[in-house]
């Protein structure tokens, strides 16, 4: 039986994508392919690229062309009386293996369409997984010495290259302890999180905990449970004591 190997994350990978993908912005859809390449520019997320032929030049204001030092141009995107500065990248004979394909600058874009579905943040990476399951683990979180959260119903969520994130029930953190924050974050694989500080006569900590109110279809389990930025936070799995993970991605 034949598996497939996953590239190498670590280098700049180019491969197809197999979704149709468009580009919205002054009421104009300024790409729309089916030919369209995921480019991971780094291991993080790949970027949506496109070929040369699909170039939207009728959009594209020749007066603003730069070259820049790897040989490349860069253009601004003009729709109408709006305009869009640097957001198009054409890759030239001197840029190897991304010759002949142009970039749209992710967050140019009014939206982002994967056939019928939009995408928020960045393009999706065919190489991630995201399960939340249900777990009859103890978890108990404590903020400088401060019991926050207590349960034995949280919901773990496992993505891909990321810490296990722990979601537990509002009813089984010390609500009267949480402030509203005003930041909001947002992922394409999960939706937009909200934030609270814990706040007690003691302890203070800033966006500490995050949830969402409208998780993504794939992530509705989370909906509605707290989780605790385990970086921040102290954090007992069964009795044991959790080591505090380097990364800081939620």
């Amino acid at each position: 039986m034949s598996t497939s190997v996953p590239p190498d994350l670590t280098k700049m990978h180019i491969e197809n994508c197999l979704k149709r993908v468009r580009g919205f912005f002054g009421g104009v859809f300024i790409v729309d392919t089916r030919k369209a390449k995921l480019v991971w520019e780094h291991q993080w997320y790949p970027q949506y690229y496109f070929l040369d032929s699909e170039l939207p030049s009728k959009y594209l204001d020749s007066g603003s062309k730069q070259t820049l030092p790897d040989g490349s141009t860069r253009y601004d995107i003009v729709v109408g009386d709006k305009r869009e500065p640097e957001a198009v990248i054409v890759f030239g004979d001197s840029n190897g293996n991304r010759a002949g394909l142009f970039k749209i600058v992710y967050k140019s874009m009014e939206k982002w369409f994967e056939e019928d579905e939009q995408v928020f943040v960045h393009p999706k990476d065919p190489y991630k997984r995201v399960d939340v399951l249900q777990s009859s683990r103890h978890i108990r979180v404590e903020v400088n010495g401060v019991e926050v959260a207590n349960t034995y119903k949280p919901r773990l969520l496992f993505e891909t290259n990321l810490p296990v994130r722990t979601y537990i029930p509002q009813t089984d953190c010390k609500l009267e302890f949480l402030v509203p924050s005003d930041l909001q974050t947002a992922c394409p694989y999960k939706g937009v999180a909200e934030y609270y500080h814990v706040r007690t006569a003691d302890v203070g900590a800033d966006n500490v905990v995050w949830w969402y109110q409208n998780p993504t279809l794939e992530c509705a389990a989370i909906k509605g449970y707290y989780a605790f930025y385990d970086e921040k936070v102290d954090i007992w799995v069964d009795g044991e004591k959790q080591a505090r993970p380097k990364t800081h991605f939620v």
